[in-house]
């Protein structure tokens, strides 16, 4: 099967054809059997061809497969509106707009937190990942190879420490450095929001700092800036809980959503204060495809699973798994490079470093190879591609799981 029609900026992680897959299991076009420890890139909580899902896609298919919803609405949109406005844990009126992708949804906030506040400025975060769209790319933390040809972005955009125990970076240090950025690049009462995501994804599964949440949240409140919390991976229970900014103890202003929202049918969100979202005016928001009616209609079949008593056995069960088996293999030494366990519930990473702590790249790209020879499959992470993100589905069988942890101590033995 020949892909010189597809475009050679696209880079691939694992070099094979997918066919088929169910739940937490993907068969390529040879008939090769893999775990799949990479779920989409997170997309795949509810795991592939989720029964409910697949019913409500082919329900919806035989009454209506499209409709402009700014052309005339439809019940799929307003019905999943409804529900997911309900689903955020937050003490406010929630209203919002739905998007195609994530990357869309943090375009639209922009123009959102523009038209709210008359300014501006964004402040995001070192090691930050918020879409490959012209606008999103000045938002990531990381030059290579997401902002490399493509000249001036749209800005202005400033960056900050991300404070995180998995980084090293403490709380006072990212103030600190704030403090500079307000006294030397741009004056607070320039600031349109601040970005961030409770638990970065590309980053390398970084969980951040409580306290530094909740600083932030206390700088926007006294200086009207808007804070916007991208779950598009941490959430729909990534790390255990309906979205990650729960365990921080602040509310954002807007939530970016995607990935798992739709049980792998294309669909992203941005929700929050209803005196944020009813700024802009009459045709500011919107899209042809936004909110496709089979969307809508695989996004309430996943609100229908994730219940929070789901979520937390879900989230128990996948931290117990990974977390014990990590320390097992710290205790008896399984490989030189084993490096720390990052991220919170189930949204764990693993690095792999030397014994002074220097990131190993090589390694994790030897690791993504024997893992995938074995029948693994895995995702990179971190600044120096050196941090393996574990995104199997929450709803992987236990047997299966261990089948996949057992792999990977295989091939960490056998790392060079």
């Amino acid at each position: 099967m020949s892909r010189e029609t597809i475009s050679q900026s696209i880079s691939i992680v694992h070099p094979i054809s997918l066919s088929h897959g169910k739940n937490a299991e993907v068969w390529d076009t040879s008939g090769k059997r893999y775990i799949d420890f990479v779920g989409g890139i997170g997309v795949l909580n509810l795991g592939h061809c989720h029964p409910g899902v697949v019913e409500a896609i082919r329900e919806q298919a035989t009454k209506l497969t499209h409709y402009a919803f700014n052309a005339a609405p439809h019940a799929p949109y307003i019905e999943l509106m409804d529900r997911l406005t309900a689903f955020i844990p937050v003490d406010y009126a929630v209203s919002g707009m739905l998007t195609n992708s994530g990357a869309e949804a943090a375009e639209n906030a922009m123009k959102i937190v523009r038209g709210a506040t008359g300014r501006t400025a964004v402040i995001a975060f070192d090691g930050a990942f918020h879409g490959r769209t012209l606008a999103t790319l000045n938002l990531n933390g990381k030059v290579a190879p997401y902002k490399q040809k493509v000249g001036v972005l749209p800005g202005p955009v400033y960056h900050l420490p991300y404070p995180s125990a998995d980084n090293g970076v403490i709380c006072a240090e990212a103030l600190k450095a704030m403090d500079r950025l307000f006294s030397v690049e741009i004056d607070v009462e320039d600031v349109a929001c601040f970005i961030i995501e409770p638990v970065q994804g590309e980053g390398g599964f970084l969980a951040l700092d409580i306290a530094f949440a909740q600083a932030l949240r206390r700088l926007c409140d006294e200086k009207n800036i808007v804070l916007i919390a991208d779950e598009i991976q941490s959430g729909f229970g990534r790390t255990g809980q309906r979205f990650a900014f729960s365990r921080l103890g602040v509310e954002p202003d807007l939530i970016l959503l995607g990935k798992s929202i739709a049980g792998g049918v294309p669909l992203g969100a941005v929700v929050g204060r209803k005196t944020l979202l009813d700024t802009l005016p009459k045709g500011g928001l919107g899209g042809t495809y936004s909110g496709n009616p089979i969307a809508c209609a695989a996004a309430l079949a996943t609100l229908d699973a994730m219940t929070d008593e789901h979520l937390r056995n879900w989230g128990a069960q996948h931290e117990e798994a990974i977390v014990s088996r990590y320390e097992a293999w710290r205790a008896q030494g399984l490989s030189p490079y084993l490096g720390r366990l990052t991220g919170v519930g189930a949204m764990r990473g693993i690095e792999l470093a030397d014994a002074h702590g220097t990131p190993a790249p090589k390694q994790l790209t030897q690791l993504l190879s024997l893992a995938r020879d074995a029948g693994l499959l895995l995702m990179p992470s971190g600044k120096s591609r050196h941090i393996i993100r574990l995104l199997a589905p929450l709803t992987i069988e236990p047997a299966v799981m261990e089948e996949g942890l057992d792999i990977l101590e295989a091939c960490f033995k056998q790392l060079a």
